[in-house]
């Protein structure tokens, strides 16, 4: 009975435990196959991979990690079942062995009455008794075997339909990892495709070096001339006033800004980072590092910039080949916002959070693809934006 009393509180708990985490564990990889769908938006424009570039391969390579998770979350699922199979075969086993014993017990509780009162039906037990106290704890004796019997009934009526419900689990368990190993195959199938595409374009790329040269030092002339219009407007704002401290509005812009470290909103509604701030290497060029000031974040088709705070547009300038700009400070904070067009704001202008500023340059010779460049900064020092925007969940 202690043992079928253990496995039946297993039976009860447990499954909610595995239950809860393997939905999350289910609700993870269809959020990471929505964003590999997202993924494959960005690159079914360009067909030949021969026209592939940087950008490309890194939304590819971004692909790739996001396959690896999918992959990752159904060994864990799997993982899981397995677990739970096996502890409710486990259950099963032992319910079965102990079910076989209490019935044994169950049958000699029914035979023994029935040869106690054969002979002696209730009632005469009852009045036979020397005196009422006899009598009384005749029939209190009566009612308690009674109550037993019924007790014992319901008891082995409970285990037997836990040992059905854990059988049906068993079942659907077994289903479900022969499920999920199937689609576990045609995910590494993908993996390996993907891996190869990835590989065919790499080799592609590695004949282009002088381009690519020539997009790195390209990439360098813009990060220089943002710096320079970061370090021009500090220099500005410094010649307004002899105090080079900020007013009481702008301290309290800076201190709310600093509290909303990393849940700010993306500069996009929707896009992936393919380019990450700080020393980098080049995933192409042997021996090349590239540092960047920023992330770049890749969309598809007509894309709205915003501003990720409130604040105010302290310039708005184009650089050479590669669109318009705007800074927005935020107090000490300053938010770039590099390869816009059509821009909605100008020079002095407030903003409010997620206020819409400009579109994104959407490159139709390129797959219809729309790359903002996000920096952030703190005076002149660079920070990493990703720092600062929220996780995608």
């Amino acid at each position: 009975m202690k043992i079928a009393l253990l496995i039946f509180l297993s039976l009860v708990f447990i499954p909610c435990v595995y239950g809860q985490t393997r939905k999350e564990l289910e609700d993870q990889r269809k959020k990471t196959i929505e964003e590999i769908s997202y993924v494959d938006n960005l690159l079914k424009e360009t067909v030949k991979e021969k026209s592939s570039g940087i950008n490309q391969l890194k939304i590819i390579g971004n692909k790739l990690v996001l396959r690896e998770n999918v992959i990752s979350g159904m060994k864990a699922e799997i993982d899981l079942l397995i677990e739970r199979i096996k502890l409710n075969s486990l259950s099963v086993d032992l319910m079965e062995k102990d079910l076989i014993v209490m019935r044994q017990d169950y049958a000699k509780t029914i035979i023994n009455f029935y040869k106690a009162s054969k002979g002696n039906p209730e009632l005469g037990y009852i009045l036979s008794a020397r005196d009422f106290n006899q009598g009384y704890k005749r029939l209190k004796y009566l009612q308690q075997t009674t109550k037993f019997r019924h007790q014992e009934t319901d008891v082995l009526i409970d285990i037997l339909e836990q040992i059905e419900k854990s059988k049906a689990l068993l079942k659907e368990d077994l289903i479900n990892v022969s499920d999920l190993k199937n689609k576990e195959e045609k995910q590494k199938s993908m993996l390996q495709q993907e891996q190869e595409k990835k590989q065919r374009i790499v080799i592609n790329l590695g004949s282009k070096e002088k381009q690519l040269q020539k997009e790195l030092d390209e990439k360098k002339r813009i990060a220089r001339k943002i710096e320079d219009e970061i370090a021009k407007i500090i220099e500005e704002e410094k010649k307004k006033s002899i105090k080079t401290e900020l007013t009481p509005e702008m301290k309290l812009l800076s201190e709310n800004f600093a509290e909303n470290k990393g849940r700010l909103p993306w500069p996009v509604e929707q896009g992936m980072i393919t380019s990450q701030f700080g020393l980098q290497q080049h995933p192409i060029l042997k021996y090349v590092t590239e540092n960047n000031i920023g992330i770049e974040i890749t969309s598809s088709g007509k894309t709205i910039a915003r501003s990720v705070f409130k604040g105010q547009v302290m310039s708005v300038f184009p650089i050479s080949g590669a669109n318009l700009s705007i800074i927005i400070r935020h107090g000490k904070y300053l938010t770039v916002y590099q390869n816009l067009i059509n821009v909605k704001v100008k020079k002095g202008d407030k903003v409010e959070t997620k206020q819409e500023i400009a579109e994104v340059f959407c490159d139709v010779e390129n797959g219809s693809k729309s790359i903002l460049k996000f920096m952030i900064f703190e005076e002149r020092e660079k920070l990493d934006p990703e720092l600062w925007i929220t996780k995608k969940k």
